[in-house]
């Protein structure tokens, strides 16, 4: 199978790199390589996916082959603090739901603290990727790198991208033998957005997104990519980037890219600021119902009818999630599908979840939201009180994109559901960094 051959491959590129792009290439091949929607289920142990696999592999090849020491509880202040939180909170959670859900003809089962180590390792699993960013990549030149790595991954991915808004979503399907989403939701336009193996059309629009921040950095460094000018690559990815359909991802590429080009790195920290503060009042705002969701309903529809329709839906089954997680709100409901939504009667499931954020808060409560968002969070106001340490003007260019990078993964978290072991490892990354400054600026006072 595909998913047990990447350690190999993983070995392979740590024997033929260094351990930095190596880490970066086993991490990020295996996001947009390896097919989506796969896992195998051990007893004990979460199901194991291409995210999964791709973690612990470098993590174990860093760590037994390498000799890399890879801290498992960093120090990060107030982020370790986070932390622990976000590993032991499943433990509480577990505990406090030891009663089954019955509605209708459902049963779903009380959680045991046989689901709560689970979902331990499950956390350890998903912050690996964060804990190899801080120990690892934690200097200007693998930040430098990891930009790199990005900007290539984008210009070698276009072409299978291209090849499937011509004919449609097919290579997951003839490589891996399955569609891994919905295909009708990959028509747009009067064509298609690529899926090719990272799963849905939004999340590889992302991801080329990505990419083109990474390209107009690099440019503003001087450098090329792949032996061509930054500016000719980046234009480039920008025609494939409209040719994903994605709005969102639009917007989010015009925002970053006039940043770069544009406001100082001071002015690109806190506009970092601003959207990850609006991320954290989101869900206070739908919880209090202060957010204006009708009048942004009405202003949409005047665009857009049917785009108006999804959102109201969208907004209407975050009411429903928000009202269940009132009823346990520090701790949530557990996994298993315990914090979805069920008609009592029929059983039938009545709620569904986009958004990251509302998923986390459903299944851990506030105190799995507050612990997972705000270790991703942190890192860009650590980034913005250091900037005006650091002199080097280049540096400041390569903290200034990866803090916009971080902080538009961030939002992103608000509609959709998946966070990519390298928001994960961008936020580490940064961590790294700034704990890399404080104590060269410690050395020499």
């Amino acid at each position: 199978m595909a998913l047990f051959s990447w350690p190999v491959v993983t070995l392979f590129l740590y024997q033929r790199m260094t351990t930095v792009k190596a880490t970066l290439w086993s991490i990020l091949g295996a996001y947009l390589i390896l097919p989506a929607r796969v896992n195998v289920d051990f007893p004990m142990i979460p199901p194991l996916n291409k995210m999964v696999i791709s973690s612990v592999s470098a993590f174990m090849v860093c760590r037994l082959v390498h000799g890399k020491y890879i801290k498992l509880v960093p120090n990060l202040g107030l982020g370790r603090v986070l932390f622990i939180v976000y590993i032991i909170s499943p433990f509480v959670t577990a505990g406090l739901n030891p009663e089954p859900i019955v509605a209708g003809t459902l049963y779903i089962k009380g959680m045991e603290y046989y689901d709560a180590l689970s979902a331990i390792i499950r956390q350890l699993f998903f912050t690996l990727p964060f804990l190899l960013g801080f120990s690892l990549i934690r200097d200007h030149n693998s930040h430098v790198e990891l930009l790199k790595v990005l900007a290539i991954a984008g210009v070698f991915y276009s072409f299978p991208m291209l090849l499937e808004i011509r004919l449609s979503p097919q290579l997951h399907t003839w490589i891996y033998g399955f569609f891994p989403h919905s295909f009708i939701q990959q028509a747009r336009g009067g064509g298609f957005r690529p899926v090719v193996f990272i799963g849905h059309g939004l999340l590889v629009a992302f991801f080329m997104m990505s990419s083109l921040v990474s390209v107009i950095a690099l440019g503003k460094l001087g450098k090329t990519i792949l032996g061509y000018r930054a500016v000719m690559v980046a234009l480039y990815l920008g025609i494939v980037l409209v040719l994903c359909k994605s709005v969102a991802s639009l917007i989010y590429a015009l925002l970053a890219v006039s940043l770069i080009q544009l406001a100082s790195v001071k002015q690109q920290m806190a506009i970092a600021k601003v959207l990850v503060i609006l991320v954290m009042l989101y869900p206070v705002l739908r919880s209090t119902d202060w957010a204006p969701v009708g009048e942004l309903v009405d202003e949409v529809a005047e665009i857009s009818e049917q785009r108006a329709q999804s959102l109201e839906y969208r907004f209407d089954n975050e009411d429903l999630l928000l009202n269940h997680v009132n009823d346990r709100p520090f701790f949530g409901w557990g996994s298993w599908g315990r914090a979805r939504v069920y008609d009592m009667k029929t059983g039938k499931d009545l709620s569904t979840t986009d958004g990251r954020w509302i998923i986390v808060m459903s299944e851990y409560g506030w105190v799995g939201f507050l612990a997972e968002f705000g270790l991703l969070i942190m890192p860009v106001f650590r980034c913005a009180k250091i900037i005006k340490s650091v002199k080097d003007k280049r540096e400041k260019i390569v903290l200034g994109a990866m803090t916009l990078l971080l902080a538009i993964s961030v939002v992103d978290l608000l509609p959709n559901a998946s966070v990519s072991p390298w928001t994960w490892l961008l936020a580490g990354a940064l961590f790294g960094r700034v704990e890399q400054i404080k104590y060269h600026l410690s050395q020499r006072a």
